[in-house]
């Protein structure tokens, strides 16, 4: 499946089905206990995202690729930052606009499209956050490359690793479809993506957050 092809699922999935799902979720809402361990567990992967950048971003251009309902949008925001804030879903943009403090709003655009759209220009840093995880490796490392241009400074983003717990989940996904299931995770070896990029820049390995049901690993590009 190509990246277009992919791109349109994924639209469909968070634009059509999961807009109130993933409202709930990434609000005080009271939720499951399998949904708690997955907003702890995303909490936590901000965390270790934002700690690769400095407290103060002032004069920083930002992209929030695949910012959803605009939580790592708030926290880049609250340091200073001019993010601009984009999704393929224009009701997770509208959820993510009608969250932000007024007093946040100068600081943000938000656009709904495509997260490499040329058209978005230049920045300083770039933030992915479970916005690659649908893509195969080729597809992740292109991105990477493309996001990663100069004069950006870090590409931090997310993928599903190949853990066996992972995995697992994924056989079963695979097993017993439902119409309703959201595009299907790409398992990544983070060995394999760092190789794929060697000679282009300098892939890092950020260790994972597992909480419960929420399994990702963090990984940070530069050129």
């Amino acid at each position: 499946m190509s990246y277009y092809q992919t791109l349109n699922r994924v639209e469909s999935y968070f634009d059509r089905t999961a807009t109130k799902t993933w409202e709930q979720l990434t609000s005080d809402a009271p939720v499951s206990r399998i949904r708690h361990t997955v907003r702890k567990g995303r909490a936590e992967m901000r965390a270790k995202m934002l700690a690769r950048v400095p407290e103060d971003l002032s004069g920083a251009r930002i992209l929030d690729a695949g910012c959803g309902p605009g939580m790592m949008t708030k926290e880049l925001a609250e340091r200073g930052g001019n993010i601009v804030a984009i999704d393929i879903s224009p009701s997770l943009i509208k959820i993510a606009r009608k969250r932000l403090s007024p007093h946040l709003a100068s600081f943000v655009e938000f656009r709904s499209g495509d997260m490499l759209d040329p058209t978005l220009g230049q920045f300083d840093f770039v933030f992915a956050m479970d916005s690659l995880i649908y893509y195969d490796t080729s597809q992740i490392c292109s991105a990477v490359l493309n996001l990663g241009q100069r004069p950006t400074q870090k590409v931090i983003f997310t993928v599903a690793p190949k853990t066996k717990v992972l995995m697992a989940m994924w056989y079963a996904g695979k097993l017993f479809p439902r119409s309703d299931r959201s595009p299907i995770m790409k398992p990544q070896s983070t060995k394999n993506l760092i190789e794929a990029t060697r000679g282009s820049g300098i892939m890092h390995d950020l260790g994972p957050v597992k909480s419960g049901f929420y399994i990702s690993q963090a990984m940070e590009f530069s050129v």
